[in-house]
């Protein structure tokens, strides 16, 4: 069976499919007449789920490190606390309920008792005692847990849709693509595959259905094609496109070294995006020359408590000393809300969270937790070339509001002592259209710009980029946006200085390189793997016939137009892209 989606990331994977679809545990509660008997079942999915917190504890300390199995290790003390075994061993023999009715009773009572506190780290047990509750129910009702993070062969996810919180525990060694239900390439399951170097296909509506566990499945990424179960011949097929593919990647690979520079000499920085220090190892391989997007919030998405400034101080430092001598970091500031949440966060629900209290707006609101990050970057540029950036900005106010924060970490490090460095550029997200449209004011206020054309996109085409109904109308290369983003890079180099970088994802999107870079963005970021080619791309072609086919885009009217005239462009270029 061939299904045909989106081409989210590249490449060709084949492999086994697991189907990961989460289920709703269907609790029945009843009268049991042997509490013994009951007390023992549940003894027993207690040490089961012992056996595996253990098995996953090992297998996280020896492929990431002590400090991410920590987690395992704090779910297993759940289940060694008499308080919380003990309250649900004496609640089965007192109201003689069956141990899964129970355990829930428990779980609940527990989580709430956490979740009111205060105090963040006993906030964040909150989450813990849900998940191994969770546990324990799969255990005692023999049900096989949908566990990604610890797979024993090479691996296809197929899946509805893939969470922040899915991607951050997988087992990244085995899974080898994606194969969603829906989803676009601005979905979190496809930068995630990009950032991984691996292929995606989303959008599919339905192969969680067609697709069964241990069916043979072909993920082309390249050209958005599922195979399940192929023929000898599609096998065949495709596993010499896989050939060539590998074939075309090492070509690309010998542009390592090689600056993106165009055949007339105009450069421009390729940089990578990244979600924690362990990514930097994807941006050097492909030649990236620094960090325009360093996603902060996945240092908070990946810990059970909030992160302390030491944390993220180590976090920061690692990855600008390892571009001390390049292009430096931009680390953006926590962009939590909308999508991404923490389960040690708690957030009232909002009726659209993605207008809501998120980004620089929560961390206005939470002004403890904003200034600990601030003074953790700070210390950080002490050791290399580092920027900050605000998300979420849709006022020159809201720019002054978030560097008086700043001055104010300053003043505090200053009184004790602590180095920095003094001359620290601050920068915003250009992903507001109104920021966008007043960029010649903010550019008064900020170092640089980077256009986060991914809600940019959102806002001004009023397209949920998550609602597959309307994904068909989220066109980065329609005429509105492309007016935007000239607007912003005009209005950034009409003072001295001052420079505009993209790390939305169309800045990898080989269909929009040669537009960017006609109009004259300074810097791409992007996910590391899509580096190679665009690098190609800038390589290909002069700035003076970039800028002649950008300002060709800025006449036209929808952006099928424009995407056909850069393909027949692209060709008489020679430029070829797999």
């Amino acid at each position: 069976m061939i299904k045909k989606g989106i081409n989210a990331s590249p490449g060709i994977a084949i492999a086994k499919a697991i189907v990961y679809v989460k289920k709703e545990l269907d609790i029945v509660r009843r009268q049991i007449d042997d509490v013994a008997a009951e007390c023992a079942r549940f003894d027993e999915a207690v040490a089961q789920s012992r056996e595996q917190l253990s098995a996953l504890q090992a297998k996280t300390a020896r492929e990431l490190g002590e400090e991410e199995a920590a987690i395992f290790e704090a779910h297993a003390m759940f289940l060694d606390d008499p308080e919380f075994v003990g309250a649900i061993k004496t609640s089965i023999e007192s109201e003689q309920r069956n141990a899964e009715a129970i355990t829930q009773q428990i779980v609940d009572q527990f989580y709430a008792m956490f979740d009111a506190m205060d105090d963040p780290y006993f906030k964040g047990r909150a989450a813990d005692i849900r998940d191994v509750g969770n546990r324990v129910l799969h255990n005692l009702m023999g049900i096989d847990i949908m566990d990604i993070s610890n797979l024993s062969e090479d691996t296809i996810i197929i899946a509805e849709d893939l969470a922040p919180s899915d991607t951050a525990i997988m087992d990244k060694a085995h899974v080898k693509g994606f194969a969603t239900d829906i989803g676009s390439r601005t979905s979190h399951s496809a930068i995630m595959a990009r950032g991984l170097e691996i292929p995606a296909i989303l959008g599919l509506g339905d192969i969680t259905a067609t697709a069964q566990d241990g069916d043979t499945v072909i993920v082309d990424g390249s050209a958005g094609v599922i195979v399940v179960n192929p023929t000898a011949g599609e096998l065949a097929m495709y596993r010499d496109k896989q050939r060539a593919y590998e074939v075309y990647m090492a070509e690309l690979a010998q542009l390592k070294d090689q600056k993106a520079v165009t055949t007339d000499g105009h450069e421009v920085i390729l940089s990578g995006n990244i979600g924690n220090p362990k990514d930097v190892e994807g941006v050097n391989h492909n030649g990236g020359m620094g960090v325009g997007l360093y996603r902060s919030e996945f240092l908070y998405m990946d810990a059970d408590t909030m992160p302390s400034e030491e944390k993220q101080f180590a976090a920061y430092k690692t990855v600008v000393e390892d571009f001390r001598d390049r292009e430096g970091v931009i680390i953006r500031t926590l962009d939590i809300g909308g999508d991404k949440k923490l389960p040690y966060l708690p957030l009232e629900e909002e009726m659209n969270p993605f207008l809501g209290l998120r980004a620089v707006r929560l961390c206005f609101a939470k002004e403890d937790l904003f200034r600990t990050q601030l003074r953790a970057i700070l210390r950080a540029s002490a050791f290399g070339k580092t920027r900050v950036m605000f998300p979420m900005i849709g006022n020159v106010s809201e720019v002054r509001q978030a560097k008086a924060l700043v001055k104010a970490c300053m003043a505090e490090l200053d009184r004790e002592g602590v180095a920095y460095d003094r001359d620290l550029e601050i920068g915003i997200m250009v992903e507001i259209p109104s920021a966008a449209l007043t960029a010649d004011i903010i550019a008064k206020e900020v170092d640089f710009f980077s256009i986060g054309t991914n809600d940019l996109c959102q806002y001004t085409l009023a397209v949920d980029r998550m609602n597959q109904t309307v994904s068909y109308l989220y066109d980065p290369l329609h005429p509105a946006i492309l007016r935007l983003v000239k607007n912003v890079i005009e209005a950034s180099h009409k003072l001295p200085d001052k420079f505009t970088g993209m790390c939305g994802e169309m800045a990898g999107d080989p269909s929009a390189t040669l537009i960017l870079l006609g109009l004259g963005l300074d810097e791409f970021s992007m996910s590391a793997s899509s580096i190679p080619q665009v690098k190609k791309i800038v390589r290909s072609v002069s700035f003076e016939e970039a800028k002649a086919i950008a300002d060709e885009a800025l006449t036209m009217e929808t952006g099928d137009e424009i995407r056909a005239m850069i393909e027949a462009k692209m060709a008489a270029l020679g430029i070829q892209i797999l």
